[in-house]
């Protein structure tokens, strides 16, 4: 009886130290794939990096930029294209204007009234919708008569006190979030389509003409009367307010900025035709490049794999329409090198799949056990994902959308000291206490993601005034605006008339 006490005792000991053994070996085989994905973070925060030195870098090489831009066509990435816009609204517009918005994932049609003051203004009707995505691929005439169509069920449903009941055309400002080659306020030709559209029959055509020819196909009392890109109607909103902004940028689907530069400045175009001295610049800075960057393996397969390749890669690195997906492709290598995320989803292997708006949802996840996070990742195929694992996306979103505001931030400033808003005084000497370099300069800003994403808010500012310092930055006025590039267009088009109209008197 004792021997076989003794030996069932063994036996249990064997047991004992085998599941011992193997529960051992699990947790180290688990810590060396968590060093492994710590090592992934790490590597990723390093090559994310925005150091204050190599954003001071981007502001100076995006300032040659412009300038280049100014000089000749083609001599820089950025376009620096004209606008035709020299009059900005000053609040003594009248009447009753229409604009469309088309933007990268939505359009708007507005009723603008204005009184004569700024007070005024009152935006009698607004309607937003998404953009089908069957019309991103589609034909110039399909998405055309789409927009015709919005336009004349908008115009339906207004009451008698419209403009309808008067024996006058509705005029219209089309605001078109593309970039587009002006050749006056109301026409212009298409470049090339970003943030996904791709109707290839387009490029070369002009825009408002497309749009006016759909109106008239419907029978339509419209005339498609200023030509204007979003930014541009964001500077014209702001500008309508106060005085003091001089330049516009929209943080959405894409990203673009225009500004009001002196007309002696503009040497590419040899005889401007303005009476204020100066004309607003859209510079498409979406396809802005410099060696200082910082392009990793994950903006490089991106860009491999978008529509248009080669292309728009600071964008890519800024827009809204890419953090996601950013976001998405680091997930997925760390699945790929690690399974603390359980077997590789297909969901995740899809492109865009995860969408900007719900990286701000992880990012700003405040719940304890990051309810947010877990819900996100579920629909992404990864379900069942421990605390720590979640807590490495939210690491995760913070550095890519860090890195992305920065960059914006390094672009604002360059447009700063274009200026000579930035405080500094000319080659090698930085930060002067002239009171004309520091006066108060007001930067309107529009878009999803500058306006729904907070923390994409706090790292822009941050990093303006670690760029500016802080007696600069106290100067500079980052102003968030809704529906500025809509009503702004508008305001524009009023604007034009009034102008014509006092030069027939």
């Amino acid at each position: 009886m004792g021997r076989v006490l003794v030996m069932l005792t063994a036996a249990a000991a064997v047991v004992a130290c085998s599941v011992a053994t193997v529960m051992v070996r699990r947790r180290v085989r688990r810590r060396r794939k968590w060093r492994k994905v710590v090592g992934l973070l790490k590597d990723l925060e390093e090559s994310f990096e925005t150091p204050l030195g190599r954003l001071r870098q981007m502001v100076d090489a995006i300032a040659v930029e412009m300038q280049a831009g100014l000089v000749s066509e083609g001599g820089s990435k950025l376009k620096m294209l004209l606008t035709f816009v020299d009059d900005l609204p000053n609040g003594s517009e009248r009447g009753t204007y229409y604009a469309l918005h088309l933007g990268g994932s939505y359009f708007r049609i507005i009723r603008v009234h204005l009184g004569g003051q700024r007070s005024s203004l009152e935006v009698q009707d607004i309607e937003r919708h998404s953009i089908p995505t069957s019309l991103l691929n589609s034909t110039s005439e399909v998405l055309f008569d789409f927009l015709a169509s919005s336009l004349q069920r908008f115009i339906e449903k207004e009451g008698h006190e419209s403009i309808s009941s008067q024996d006058v055309k509705r005029e219209l400002a089309f605001t078109f979030s593309f970039p587009v080659k002006q050749t006056s306020l109301s026409s212009g030709v298409l470049i090339k389509w970003t943030k996904g559209f791709a109707i290839s029959e387009m490029a070369g055509e002009d825009i408002a003409e497309c749009l006016q020819g759909a109106v008239d196909r419907r029978g339509l009392d419209i005339h498609v009367a200023a030509l204007v890109n979003d930014t541009v109607g964001a500077l014209s909103y702001g500008h309508y307010h106060d005085p003091d902004t001089i330049a516009a940028v929209v943080f959405g689907t894409g990203s673009n900025a225009c500004y009001l530069e002196r007309t002696d400045a503009i040497i590419k175009c040899q005889n401007p035709r303005t009476t204020s001295g100066s004309m607003v610049v859209n510079m498409e800075w979406g396809n802005f490049w410099s060696s200082r960057l910082p392009r990793t393996s994950y903006d490089i397969e991106l860009d491999a794999e978008s529509l248009n390749s080669n292309d728009m890669g600071f964008e890519k690195m800024i827009g809204g329409m890419y953090l996601g997906d950013i976001v998405r492709r680091v997930i997925l290598r760390m699945s790929q090198e690690s399974d603390i995320f359980g077997p590789i989803s297909p969901i995740l292997s899809t492109p865009f799949v995860l969408r900007t708006n719900s990286v701000s949802a992880m990012h700003e996840d405040d719940t304890p056990e990051l309810h947010e996070v877990a819900t996100i990742l579920k629909h992404l195929g990864v379900p069942n994902v421990p605390l720590k694992v979640r807590k490495l996306v939210v690491k995760i979103c913070d550095v890519v959308t860090r890195r992305a505001a920065r960059l914006a931030a390094a672009g604002i400033s360059g447009i700063l000291k274009k200026l000579g808003r930035d405080g500094s005084v000319g080659e090698g000497r930085r930060r002067s206490s002239d009171k004309q370099m520091m006066r108060r300069t007001v930067v309107a800003v529009e878009g999803g993601l500058y306006s729904n994403y907070r923390m994409f808010r706090e790292y822009l500012d941050e990093a303006l005034r670690d760029i500016l310092g802080e007696d600069v930055a106290r100067q500079v006025v980052i102003k968030a605006m809704e529906d500025g590039s809509s009503i702004g267009s508008a305001l524009l088009l009023a604007s034009s008339h009034s102008v014509r109209t006092i030069s027939n008197i």
